[in-house]
């Protein structure tokens, strides 16, 4: 338990979600001594509510009852949306509402890396964590990936590296960083958020929380967007695809050498970060990844990394993984492309001829991007999932004929396996999220090697 900070003895808490981020924050503030309830519309595990029991912390599942507004404060877990309607009773009622970002960041000891985006932000955040432990420091990896943001309450590390959602950016007012990468943005999550507009801004909340003197790398096109300019106190490092140049200040990806540099701008501080041979992940955006996560480090004086230890790290599951190849057909799995910006990364960063597995359960997007880009770079799609026909219309409307519908995944991996040549990659990315027929993108993901596995076998 903590003692040294006991500002929340006898504070009566309340915390909305019982989710992996909901369990920590309730199980910190009970720690600091708040008297804490904890509420949510799903029943919580068997394992939950021991811990609960163990720590005397009442709870709630099925529902948020107005049990949860006696309380002085209320804490947000991640994913909670602003207009849920205990929090609009709350906000009814003048009663404190604070995120979970915001809670934690006073009990945080170490440096604090925050890295969002709309695609790419996972495989940054566990590469630059990754590397700093190869390193010898002493890191928290997580946030929105493994460990809960609360877990390092308390706790000393040399440095804590989170991957931030818009949801949780969206609560955040008072959190404090010490770097920033926003990775891309793109839309996502529109039905969460209402707007695009909304979406970003959340984002952007990343940025504002940097502390005085900190910096973010971000790429150049979306410097407008996330109103880096109204930070003057911060140092900004856009990332530029093309030769360096020494009077800017930057991270540069050059195809003509193959290789990334870091550019401290006015001819300081140039350093080559890596040599495109050297990364072994699939696709171009892996690249600006790898650029962003290294760069990082290299803001921090940290040594060259040797060609084996940059192509060592191994990324998680389902973003743009090999699954397999067989008679010349290779299978890639990113089953992690559940918007459109997601997918067309993918479809235009792999070389060659690809069909394309596509559909799922939507986010409110429009699909004409996502059909243009097949149009460009596909041989085929295969549309599954509650989607599906709203795909094919777009399709349709973009001008791609001869569209496959089916019903499962494995009917569509062997369809798309039937339409593609040698040299061709079958590749699913689904732009859309997997809720409508699997529990999560890692289950539809598996589902999908597996499947390929014994399509491989069968052709062995």
């Amino acid at each position: 338990m903590m003692t040294e900070n006991m500002q929340l003895a006898g504070r009566r808490i309340s915390v909305v979600g019982a989710g992996v981020s909901g369990r920590a924050l309730a199980e910190l503030a009970a720690g600091l001594g708040a008297e804490v309830f904890v509420s949510d519309v799903k029943e919580p595990d068997a394992a939950v509510t021991k811990a609960f029991a163990e720590m005397g912390i009442k709870w709630e599942g099925g529902g948020n009852t107005e049990r949860v507004l006696e309380a002085d404060e209320i804490l947000v877990s991640s994913g909670v949306s602003p207009k849920a309607p205990i929090l609009e009773a709350a906000a009814a009622k003048g009663i404190t509402v604070t995120g979970e970002l915001d809670f934690v960041s006073p009990y945080l000891s170490g440096i604090v890396i925050g890295v969002t985006g709309s695609n790419g932000k996972t495989t940054t955040t566990s590469m630059i964590g990754y590397y700093l432990e190869r390193l010898g420091y002493s890191v928290m990896t997580g946030g929105n990936i493994g460990n809960a943001v609360a877990r390092a309450a308390g706790k000393e590390y040399d440095f804590i590296v989170l991957e931030l959602s818009s949801f949780q950016l969206c609560w955040a007012k008072k959190f404090i960083c010490d770097l920033a990468v926003v990775t891309n943005l793109a839309p996502d999550h529109i039905d969460w958020h209402g707007s695009y507009e909304n979406y970003v801004a959340a984002k952007a909340n990343l940025v504002n929380c940097l502390a005085p003197g900190g910096a973010v790398i971000y790429q150049e096109r979306d410097e407008e967007a996330l109103n880096i300019a109204a930070r003057e106190e911060i140092v900004r490092y856009p990332l530029r695809w093309g030769e360096d140049d020494p009077h800017k200040r930057g991270l540069y990806l050059d195809d003509g050498v193959r290789a990334s540099w870091i550019n401290g701008g006015g001819c300081r501080m140039k350093r080559r970060l890596f040599f495109f041979d050297d990364v072994k992940l699939l696709g171009r955006h892996n690249l600006e990844n790898t650029a962003m996560a290294l760069g990082v480090l290299a803001l921090f004086n940290m040594p060259e990394l040797s060609p084996e230890l940059i192509a060592s790290y191994v990324p998680p599951k389902h973003r743009c993984a090999f699954a397999g190849k067989t008679r010349g057909v290779t299978f890639v799995d990113d089953s992690k492309g559940t918007n459109v910006a997601a997918t067309v990364t993918a479809m235009t960063s792999l070389p060659g001829a690809k069909v394309i597995i596509l559909g799922g359960q939507g986010k409110g997007e429009d699909y004409a991007p996502l059909a243009e880009a097949v149009r460009e770079n596909t041989r085929a799609a295969v549309l599954l999932g509650s989607e599906k026909e709203k795909i094919a219309a777009a399709l349709s409307a973009a001008g791609v004929s001869g569209c496959r519908l089916v019903n499962d995944m494995e009917e569509a991996v062997k369809t798309a396996y039937s339409l593609a040549s040698e040299g061709d990659t079958v590749l699913l990315s689904p732009a859309c999220t997997s809720w409508d027929m699997y529990p999560s993108y890692n289950v539809r993901g598996d589902h999908f090697c597996a499947i390929v596995k014994e399509i491989i076998k069968s052709e062995e």
